[in-house]
């Protein structure tokens, strides 16, 4: 029997759709191990389910798909921030969890990790691109600030520290615990990500952060 097209269009929807997803799973993999220059689209495209001609229908070529990994890989984090519920918590509580949830997601996506630090090789150029499209830092500087603004008021955060620098602190911490494995565990033979010490260092990244907001 023929599909009418009310479902046909519809799963020709969701097919896309599938595709587009796919097809940024695999760039991500690829970007992130080999960097912009190494990787290929033609090797993107043998390893989906689509062709080369497909990647560049759904996104116009190799740069245009290399920035919509990023914004994917950026808009994850930002969600996930925005996801936290804070105004239930006191201050301190509420900069905790912010701190973890960032925590957590960085070490559960070693690929953002590889692709911010590929970008700055390149000086931020594709991301300088990202950001005349997409808001990167509103989301979390406007969930800190009201953080800070609480806490503030309530007298026990410092009044000199902006929600920039706070997420710049826990960015630091995150991001070096993931990115600076393999030689920090060469040197020190310490593995940063070992599970047995993962509790121990969530609670390092935010004791470092709320005692150093302490008024």
């Amino acid at each position: 029997m023929a599909r009418t097209p009310s479902t046909a269009a519809p799963e020709r929807v969701r097919d896309s759709a599938r595709t587009r997803a796919e097809i940024l799973d695999v760039a991500t993999a690829e970007f992130a191990a080999r960097g912009y220059d190494g990787s290929r689209v033609d090797e993107i495209a043998a390893l989906t389910r689509t062709t080369k001609r497909m990647i560049y229908y759904h996104f116009g070529g190799k740069k245009q798909l290399y920035i919509a990994v990023l914004e994917r890989a950026y808009s994850r984090i930002r969600t996930a921030e925005r996801g936290v519920d804070v105004d239930d918590l006191d201050p301190v509580d509420a900069l905790r969890r912010v701190a973890g949830v960032t925590f957590d997601h960085h070490g559960a996506h070693p690929e953002f990790i590889r692709l911010v630090s590929i970008e700055n090789i390149h000086n931020a150029e594709h991301v300088k691109e990202l950001v005349e499209m997409v808001d990167l830092a509103g989301p979390v500087v406007s969930l800190l600030d009201g953080i800070l603004r609480r806490g503030r008021a309530q007298g026990v955060f410092r009044a000199d520290v902006d929600a920039i620098d706070v997420h710049m602190m826990i960015s630091a911490f995150c991001v070096f615990r993931v990115a600076n494995r393999h030689t920090f565990g060469t040197i020190f033979g310490r593995d940063l990500v070992d599970p047995a010490r993962h509790d121990h260092y969530r609670a390092m990244c935010a004791d470092m952060i709320v005692r150093y907001l302490a008024a």
